[in-house]
C-alpha cells in the first residue's frame, strides 16, 4: 500500500479516536452537571394554578423525572413527562459544557414546542428562558425544590421588548412513591449516584438504581456502568487523600 495512503488512513483513524474521546468527555461533563436533577428523579403529583391561591382554571397532573441515556449518540439527558397537565407535557433537559448552560427541549399540552436555556442561581433554583416565538413572546421556566418532598415550578412570559414577566401558572408538586425515594439517606444509584429506589442484579451482586432510565442503562452495559462507578470512587479517594495531605 502506498505510503501516502497509509498516512491518510492513520490521520483518519486519529481523528476518529479524538472525536470519540471528545464525545465521552462531553457526556461525562453533562452527566456531572445534570446530577442537580437527582433530587427530582421519581414520580410527583402536581396542582397547577393560573392565579395564585385561586381554584379558577386549576388542574391536577402526574409527572415523572427519569434519566435517559443514548448509547449510540453517547449522550445523556433527564426526561420529564406529565399527564393531565395544561402546560409542559414532555421535556428533555440537557447540559452544554461549551456554554455551561442547561437546555430544555419542551413540548406542551397543546403540542407547542419551545427551546429553553439557562443556569442555576446561587440558591440552586434553575431558571430557563425560551427563544422568542413568532408572537414575540419569551417564556421563562423556574424550578425551585423546597425540600425532598416538595417542588415549585413557575411558568411566566413577557414581550420581547419588555423586561417584566407575567405569571402563566404555578405548579406545586408533592413527591409520590416510596419513603425511600424521598429520604435524604439510603443507597445510591450505581449509575448517577441519586437515591436508589429499586434493585438490579449482575453476576450475583445487587445494585441500586433511581429510575427506569438508569435501570435500562445498567442492564444494557453493566460492565461499563460498573467501570464508571469504580472510576468515580478512585477519583473521590484521590481527592480526599490530596485534601488530607494539604491540611
Amino acid at each position: 500500500m502506498p505510503r501516502a495512503v497509509l498516512v491518510v488512513l492513520a490521520a483518519v483513524t486519529a481523528v476518529g479516536v479524538l472525536t470519540a474521546a471528545d464525545a465521552t468527555d462531553t457526556r461525562s461533563a453533562s452527566q456531572k452537571a445534570l446530577k442537580r436533577f437527582n433530587p427530582l428523579i421519581g414520580k410527583w403529583r402536581g396542582v397547577g394554578q393560573p392565579r395564585r391561591g385561586s381554584a379558577t382554571g386549576a388542574w391536577s397532573e402526574k409527572s415523572e423525572w427519569t434519566w435517559e441515556f443514548d448509547k449510540k449518540k453517547n449522550s445523556v439527558a433527564v426526561r420529564y413527562k406529565s399527564t393531565g397537565t395544561k402546560l409542559l407535557a414532555d421535556g428533555i433537559f440537557g447540559y452544554d459544557p461549551g456554554t455551561r448552560r442547561f437546555t430544555l427541549q419542551a413540548t406542551f399540552a397543546d403540542k407547542t414546542r419551545r427551546r429553553y436555556t439557562g443556569r442555576a442561581d446561587a440558591t440552586g433554583t434553575l431558571i430557563l428562558e425560551s427563544t422568542p416565538d413568532k408572537k414575540n413572546q419569551v417564556y421563562r421556566l423556574t424550578i425551585r425544590q423546597l425540600n425532598s418532598k416538595r417542588t415549585l415550578v413557575l411558568h411566566e412570559r413577557r414581550r420581547t421588548k419588555s423586561t417584566f414577566y407575567t405569571r402563566v401558572a404555578g405548579i406545586g408538586y408533592t413527591r409520590s412513591g416510596t419513603r425511600l425515594a424521598a429520604a435524604n439517606t439510603g443507597p445510591l444509584c450505581i449509575v448517577t449516584e441519586g437515591r436508589g429506589t429499586s434493585k438490579v442484579s449482575y453476576k450475583g451482586k445487587t445494585y441500586w438504581v433511581c429510575c427506569s432510565g438508569c435501570r435500562d442503562a445498567f442492564l444494557e452495559d453493566p460492565e461499563g456502568i460498573l467501570a464508571e462507578a469504580k472510576k468515580r470512587e478512585v477519583q473521590r479517594k484521590r481527592k480526599k487523600a490530596k485534601t488530607n495531605g494539604s491540611s
